[in-house]
């Protein structure tokens, strides 16, 4: 019988942002992580955990601290001596987001390396949430020890949330990343694509395509589109949700982990799909009015109870 935590696993970076001159602001943030973070400040009392793999430098000390000041743990995450973060700075240009990385040897790319503690990191969550991104930093025999990780938490009754999340450039082949997708699909109970991803790794024509597609594979799918309607598909219905408008948007970076975030918190809490996407995108709307990927949890939660 799975516990009523929550766990996310992936890789969280160093983040530059907030540009003046030559100075930049440092965090932490990456798209598991911002959806947990989003998740545990909407989910009131519930463990959070981010399952991933650190170093043993001042870099990852300071990450895993910067958790735990905000009551989120790293479970059995292995501490990988001599390895680093990642790093990525964000570049605006108005509103919209730009990245630059330097990610190739993070820490986190180990984060399947010790089979047990990712199963012990899993064990007797209520929710387990990973994405696209989680799988591509990840070796073909890593991706399958996740998987089969994922799978076992879901026999033992956690509720398995997926972003698909593709992201081109971390991939060496598109065929690479539709295999890898699908079979995460396949331990999935709440899938959470965004369209234009799904059109650009499978050539949906539009979003009740992407829908269509993977409500056969998938009990709960909830198709993002930015400020477009969400599609639901849910309990044989297939629904639109409108987003919010937002004028004058700030930074858009973090607004659809975020929206995964308070959807998932919402389901949690007893909403039904649709009213799960309406805090949902009431959420997203108010973190695109704040610099860099994680909003207060202050503005989180008013936004989600507004």
């Amino acid at each position: 019988m799975a516990g009523n935590g929550v766990a996310s696993i992936g890789e969280c970076m160093l983040e530059l942002s907030g540009q003046a001159g030559p100075n930049w602001r440092m965090g932490f943030a990456g798209d598991t992580f911002n959806t947990l973070w989003a998740l545990h400040a909407l989910s009131g009392d519930r463990p959070a955990t981010y399952v991933s793999a650190f170093g043993d430098d001042p870099f990852s000390r300071d990450q895993i601290d910067f958790f735990a000041q905000n009551g989120i743990g790293i479970g059995a995450s292995p501490i990988i001596p001599g390895a680093r973060p990642g790093l990525y700075a964000i570049t605006l240009t108005g509103a919209e987001r730009s990245f630059t990385y330097w990610r190739g040897d993070a820490a986190a790319r180990q984060l399947s390396s010790d089979a047990a503690a990712l199963a012990k990191s899993l064990e007797n969550q209520g929710l387990v949430y990973f994405s696209g991104i989680t799988l591509a930093i990840l070796d073909d025999a890593a991706r399958k020890t996740l998987l089969a990780a994922v799978a076992k938490a879901r026999a033992d009754g956690s509720l398995v949330a997926f972003d698909p999340n593709y992201r081109p450039r971390l991939w060496r082949r598109r065929e690479e990343a539709q295999t890898a997708i699908l079979d995460a699909l396949a331990v999935t109970d709440i899938a959470l694509p965004t369209f234009p991803d799904e059109q650009m790794l499978f050539g949906d024509a539009a979003p009740q395509k992407t829908a269509e597609r993977l409500r056969k594979l998938v009990g709960e799918v909830v198709v993002k589109n930015g400020e477009e309607p969400a599609l639901i598909a849910a309990n044989g219905t297939l629904q639109p949700v409108q987003a919010v408008h937002v004028a004058a948007p700030v930074d858009t970076t973090g607004a659809g982990d975020s929206f995964n975030g308070a959807y998932l918190a919402a389901r949690l809490a007893g909403h039904v799909p649709t009213a799960a996407a309406l805090h949902a995108h009431r959420v997203a709307a108010a973190v695109v009015q704040v610099r860099g990927a994680l909003a207060p949890f202050e503005t989180l939660s008013a936004a989600f109870e507004d």
